[in-house]
Order: C-alpha cells, then sequence, then structure tokens
C-alpha cells in the first residue's frame, strides 16, 4: 500500500503579488529608519494606518500624546533615498515584509525584521532551507562534516543557510554552492566579513543569495550578530550544529529556533573536545541526534513535502498593504498608564500585560506601541516587554 503523501508547507511556485510602488518603498524605508520604530512598532503602524506615508504623518501625535519629552527624528527622505541608491550600486534590492518576496518561514516568525536586502537569486528564499551552523576554529572533520550535510541536503533540494562565518559555515555555504545557499550578513549587503571569504562572498552573491536587515556600509558590531543568528533560523526549517563551544554564538541560534518553533539538529562529539561541549549540551537538552543527513531529511519531510529536488514555500498569500485599522480601541491617557505602570524592569509577554490591565489585547497592543515610539518601554526578548529605565 502506497505511503500517503505527508502534509507540506511547500508548493511548485511562489505566489504572485505586486511589489510596492516606488514612493511606497521610500515612506517604509522612512519609517523603518525613523527613531524607536521596531519590527514591532512598524506593522503595528501598518496595520493601523495602512500605509507607511500615513503612519510618517502621525508619529509626531502619538509621540507626543504618549508623554515623549522631544519630538521624535523621523528619516529624512534624502536619508533613505541615499540609502536605496547605495543598495541598487551594490546590486541589492530591498523587500519588506508586506510585500512578495520576503521569505514566508522568516514572515511567519514573531517579529521579523520590517525589511530585508537581497542580493542575488532570491528564489532561494522561497524553497526550504536547512542552517548548517558551528564553531569558527572548527576541527577539521567538523568542516568535512559540514560539507557532508550541506551537498547531500542541497541534492534532496534543501537550500542551505549559514552566516558567511570562519569554519563551519564557510565550509557549508561551499558545499552548497551548486544547489542553492543563502548567507546572512551582520553588516551591511557590501561589508565583507571576514575578509578571507572574499571569493566565497562574490560567488554567494552571483550564484547563491545574500540578505541582511542593515543598511549599505554598515559594519557589524557584536550585538548585530545574534540579530543576524534570529535571521538564520527564522528562514529555515531546522537548524543543524555540527560544533559549538560552551560559550558560542552558535548556541544563540539554537536557542532563536527553539523559540521560533524550528527542528534543532545536533552532530554529538568526544566529551573531551571543547568544541562539543555546546553541542553535547544541546543534546542533553532534547536536541535531535544527527550523524548523517538523512536524519535531518526523515525528520523534516512532513513539513517540507521533500524527497528530492526543490520545492516553493506555500503559505497563506500575504496582503501587500494592509487596510487601515476600521475600528481600532480608544487609547488616551488613562489606557496608556494603566500599561506602564503595569510594567517593571523584569520582562512580560503581552498576555500578562493584558490580564493585569483588564484592557482588550488590541488596546494593550496600540498602548505598547505608543509607548515603545515615546521610548518608555523596550522589548529584551522574543515577545517580551519591560519598563525602560527612567534614568
Amino acid at each position: 500500500m502506497p505511503k500517503p503523501e505527508s502534509p507540506s508547507l511547500f508548493t511548485a511556485a511562489p505566489l504572485p503579488i505586486a511589489k510596492l510602488a516606488p514612493p511606497e518603498t521610500l515612506a517604509c524605508l522612512r519609517l523603518i529608519r525613523s527613531e524607536n520604530v521596531g519590527p514591532v512598532a512598524f506593522r503595528e503602524l501598518i496595520n493601523r494606518y495602512g500605509g507607511a506615508a500615513e503612519a510618517l504623518n502621525a508619529l509626531p501625535e502619538i509621540t507626543r500624546r504618549a508623554g515623549s519629552k522631544r519630538p521624535i527624528r523621523i528619516c529624512p527622505s534624502d536619508q533613505a533615498e541615499a540609502e536605496l541608491a547605495a543598495a541598487a550600486r551594490a546590486g541589492a534590492e530591498p523587500v519588506f515584509t508586506i510585500e512578495p518576496g520576503y521569505p514566508a518561514a522568516l514572515a511567519a516568525t514573531d517579529a521579523p525584521p520590517p525589511m530585508l536586502y537581497i542580493k542575488g537569486r532570491s528564489e532561494l528564499l522561497h524553497r526550504p532551507a536547512v542552517a548548517i551552523v558551528g564553531s569558527r576554529s572548527c576541527s577539521a572533520a567538523g568542516a568535512k562534516l559540514a560539507g557532508l550535510f550541506a551537498h547531500r541536503l542541497g541534492e534532496a533540494g534543501y537550500v542551505i543557510a549559514s552566516g558567511l562565518a570562519r569554519g563551519i559555515d564557510g565550509a557549508a555555504h561551499s558545499a552548497a554552492l551548486a544547489s542553492g545557499t543563502v548567507a546572512v550578513l551582520a553588516g551591511g549587503i557590501d561589508h565583507l566579513y571576514p575578509p578571507e571569504h572574499a571569493a566565497l562572498f562574490e560567488r554567494i552573491g552571483s550564484e547563491g543569495c545574500l540578505i541582511t536587515e542593515l543598511p549599505p556600509g554598515y559594519k557589524p558590531r557584536g550585538q548585530d550578530f545574534p540579530r543576524r543568528n534570529r535571521i538564520i533560523s527564522g528562514i529555515s526549517l531546522g537548524v543543524v550544529i555540527v560544533e559549538a563551544a560552551a560559550r558560542s554564538g552558535t548556541l544563540v541560534t539554537a536557542r532563536y529556533a527553539g523559540e521560533q518553533g524550528r527542528d534543532v539538529f545536533a552532530v554529538p562529539g568526544h566529551p573531551l573536545d571543547p568544541r562539543a561541549e555546546g553541542t553535547n549540551r544541546l543534546l542533553k537538552n532534547g536536541a535531535t541526534l544527527v550523524t548523517e543527513a538523512e536524519d535531518v531529511m526523515r525528520v523534516l519531510e512532513p513539513l517540507s513535502g521533500l524527497r528530492e529536488g526543490p520545492a516553493s514555500l506555500r503559505w497563506m498569500p500575504r496582503d501587500p498593504q494592509p487596510p487601515a485599522d476600521p475600528n481600532p480601541p480608544d487609547v488616551g491617557d488613562p489606557e496608556r498608564s494603566t500599561v506602564l505602570q503595569a510594567l517593571g524592569p523584569a520582562p512580560v509577554d503581552l498576555d500578562a500585560i493584558q490580564r493585569a490591565t483588564g484592557l482588550s489585547t488590541r488596546a494593550v497592543q496600540i498602548a505598547l506601541m505608543e509607548l515603545d515610539l515615546a521610548g518608555h518601554i523596550t522589548r529584551p526578548g522574543t515577545g517580551l516587554i519591560a519598563r525602560r529605565d527612567p534614568s
């Protein structure tokens, strides 16, 4: 009796939806680059006002009534135009969460980056991906194993995602160039790091795909690498950890993968090898043990529908320009004050705030958006909110 087909997140072709017009692109970029407009505020502003231009016009009044001590800094048009021109010179195009072309798996995560710059084969972002990450100071055996995983998974139709770092990342990218690889950058689309990956950087930019949420010319800082790692896991169905020390950025990727509902796979290592301490700990904490690519494929096949050959993501189409919130709840000083009083230095989630205040979820979301824009709150983790220290 033939095995029944597994439900799949993929289909034969991406869904065609119109892209934003140039004025809308400029307005969206200005909104993203304006003060205190993070991923959640961007989404809330678009949902409430129906477009970036309308949201930009509303920003001064929103922050004034939310108690900001000074006018909000709004990104000037010429600054946004210069950024778009620099991206075009580098061969990259912007894509926003409200457009087609944005990675569907990443769009389904909590508070995805509002915009990505994409260079190269953008169609790779619409195929099922597996991330392969690990130690920069990897062993020769680890590098070989990463290449074997990447090559075999690529043959089976998976795109290989990683962070273009030394060691495991570079080995995975190199082995997957022919089948498809995506490199997520911690800096601008035109910023090469590390320098020894110059040739690989150029090849991925033409044969694979480079993506980043940061503007051209941006040089990465320490805090930018966790943001990159969150995108790596977000565009992938699962993350394979080949080698990772006890204190490793690779484990940050694994943590994000768990928060995003992605499968975490780990290759076991020798207990005396410090490069295996992190992976072995992941296995103790519930990661799936894998020793060959087929182990990964067996777990992911029900999600991807892949046996052999490429496929494309099947997600519900997005409205490229959501309509304005038709009946937003009234949120004034009493509601904002109630929400702010419910917050403290310890991060809490939206449900906890809603229960503590007795307000509707939508009213809490609007109040948080306005308090965020006024600089009164922080978002220290996925779905978490805390009151900003007034000092």
